[in-house]
């Protein structure tokens, strides 16, 4: 049996084990694992709504062959013509099942946190930093997402030195996940006085918006402290110790949260970045005891490690991992980013069917 049709089988049991499950009364009472159980089968609809139409079909097609052995030519002739028709039919679903098959990154449909540091190039780096974030917020108004910042520190000469913030909408991690990495500008910079083009960079990192069910993290793990906020903020953020600080003692990784008006939302934020950054963390050292060792999503910022340059004197911007040049910078910097996106979700489609 064709390895697409066994994979088919399984889809549409499992599919039918959710709808079993979902209208029992202990998940129809516990909201948290009827909304898990929601989003996996409607990541899954795609496939069982074409393996019914496949089997269909083909159910089509063997009466339809059996019509050949009537003794009545017309009816004969018919059945032929009909055979013609349902072949073709079913390539094209055969070919539609082959995509609604390719291995999906189970964490596309989560809200994300991006990150966004200004890093070689100073006070530059700085200034582009809040240039990208200028271009995502647009990118993600213009898809219906809403976004929240959560950490930040402003820069003096303009920007960010640090801005996260999270992005919620409907397969929001989808959209933003390829933005990871450092992206370099060229440009004169408002303090250059002998208009020389400067190469300045930012970092970005994406991460899923982990839910509480996807990772569990004792108490112990954590150190939890809380000291008065710097900066800017006003008098009240000021005056209060309400800015969080959160550690995971297992991996070191540290978060600081002061943004917030309390310290229960700044706590409540504090935590929300540590589960995402802990399961990135986990998920990077499973893959390297498996042998798949990657390369880190961010990088350290240098010139050199490069996803993407945007070169405003030429006005044009580069995609450098699939080598896609786009001649309208100004329209991307309006969070026009539609065919950057679908140019890399479209590129890792292919490596995944040429894996598959």
């Amino acid at each position: 049996m064709d390895a697409k049709i066994i994979k088919c089988q399984e889809i549409e049991k499992r599919y039918n084990e959710i709808s079993d499950l979902m209208s029992t009364e202990e998940v129809a009472s516990d909201p948290k694992q009827f909304t898990k159980l929601s989003k996996e089968q409607a990541s899954i609809k795609g496939a069982f709504d074409a393996y019914q139409e496949y089997k269909k079909l083909t159910s089509a097609l063997k009466d339809a062959e059996e019509m050949l052995n009537e003794d009545d030519e017309e009816l004969k002739a018919m059945a032929a013509q009909e055979i013609q028709e349902l072949k073709e039919k079913i390539e094209a679903i055969e070919k539609h099942i082959e995509v609604l098959l390719i291995p999906k990154d189970p964490e596309d449909g989560y809200d994300c946190i991006v990150e966004i540091r200004g890093a070689a190039g100073g006070d530059e780096g700085n200034i582009f930093a809040g240039d990208l974030f200028r271009m995502y917020s647009y990118y993600a108004e213009s898809l219906g997402y809403k976004i929240q910042v959560m950490e930040s520190s402003e820069s003096e000469a303009g920007g960010y030195a640090l801005i996260s913030f999270l992005v919620k909408g409907q397969d929001a991690y989808r959209h933003f996940k390829f933005e990871s990495g450092a992206h370099r500008v060229q440009r004169v910079p408002k303090t250059e006085t002998q208009g020389r083009i400067h190469t300045s960079t930012a970092t970005v990192l994406v991460l899923p918006d982990i839910e509480e069910t996807d990772i569990e993290i004792p108490d112990s793990d954590l150190t939890i402290e809380t000291h008065r906020s710097s900066g800017a903020g006003g008098q009240h953020i000021n005056k209060t110790d309400s800015a969080v600080r959160i550690t995971h003692i297992p991996t070191g990784i540290t978060v600081n949260c002061q943004d917030g008006r309390s310290q229960m939302a700044n706590r409540e934020t504090a935590l929300k970045i540590i589960r995402a950054r802990v399961y990135e963390e986990m998920a990077r050292r499973k893959a390297e005891k498996e042998g798949a060792i990657r390369k880190s999503k961010i990088g350290t910022g240098d010139r050199s490690e490069k996803i993407r340059t945007y070169n405003y004197p030429q006005n044009r911007v580069s995609d450098h991992r699939i080598g896609l040049t786009i001649t309208q910078l100004d329209r991307i910097m309006e969070g026009k980013l539609d065919d950057i996106v679908n140019a890399l979700l479209a590129n890792d489609e292919k490596e995944k069917l040429l894996n598959e």
